[in-house]
């Protein structure tokens, strides 16, 4: 399977720094976003540190142990974070979503936590591979909110995050992988300000194309956040240009 893939992160049109971070690489076959988080002292310190890691790592084609050594990766990372903010900080907190995508052949990763998404397009159908780690999506699950009630609500409160606890919980869910399936990583600067019909629309451009529609859209409206997204789309490697 072949990779084609475009990225882009922006401050917004509100925030004055970007405390979100993008990485990508094809040959690895490894996609990330992180939003640093706001409200907490260097948030961009955290996800510049989280996409920098992953950069260094080594991972060849087996999937099973590439994945074991992205989370040992976000372990250390959760762990540099905890020292870092306890040294520079006293009190506060240093820490970031993330959300991690691998592939190999027909077969997909990913790797979670906070409020960071994954999506699948296939076809035309627009499809949420990860689930929020916030107290409306535990309020959910536990039948405390109606999913009416859930999609009505807006939190920034995530209850995962590298470095916001001691010992860091990621959840991991493998999914299948199809050639002309679009995969979209993207920070909750996107999703909370384009509805899902306009990103499944984006979706069905180029890749580049698609990153700067939604970049376009979300800047053209309130951008309350920073935004931060990554599409990639596969392919066989008998297809030609996506």
């Amino acid at each position: 399977m072949k990779w084609q893939s475009a990225q882009d992160t922006h401050r917004g049109n509100r925030r004055t720094e970007n405390e979100d971070a993008v990485f990508s690489s094809v040959e690895k076959g490894i996609w990330m976003v992180a939003d640093g988080m706001g409200g907490h002292s260097a948030g961009d310190y955290a996800s510049e540190y989280i996409a920098d890691s992953l950069a260094q790592l080594e991972l060849d084609e087996n999937l099973g142990e590439s994945v074991d050594r992205v989370e040992d990766c976000l372990l250390f990372v959760n762990d540099h974070l905890r020292h870092y903010a306890r040294e520079h900080c006293p009190g506060g907190t240093i820490g970031s979503t993330v959300v991690v995508m691998l592939a190999r052949e027909n077969t997909g990763v990913v790797l979670w936590a906070g409020d960071s998404r994954l999506y699948r397009v296939r076809g035309r159908t627009l499809e949420l591979i990860t689930r929020d780690h916030n107290p409306v999506a535990d309020l959910l699950d536990t039948g405390g909110v109606t999913e009416e009630q859930a999609l009505n609500c807006d939190t920034h409160v995530v209850t995962r995050a590298v470095g916001g606890q001691n010992e860091l919980h990621l959840d991991i869910a493998v999914f299948d992988i199809q050639p002309g399936d679009t995969m979209l990583l993207c920070t909750d600067g996107l999703y909370r300000e384009l509805k899902a019909p306009e990103i499944a629309h984006a979706l069905e451009m180029g890749v580049d194309d698609a990153v700067a529609e939604m970049m376009r859209s979300c800047l053209a409206g309130d951008a309350r956040d920073n935004v931060s997204l990554v599409v990639t789309r596969a392919q066989t490697a008998m297809q030609g240009g996506l």
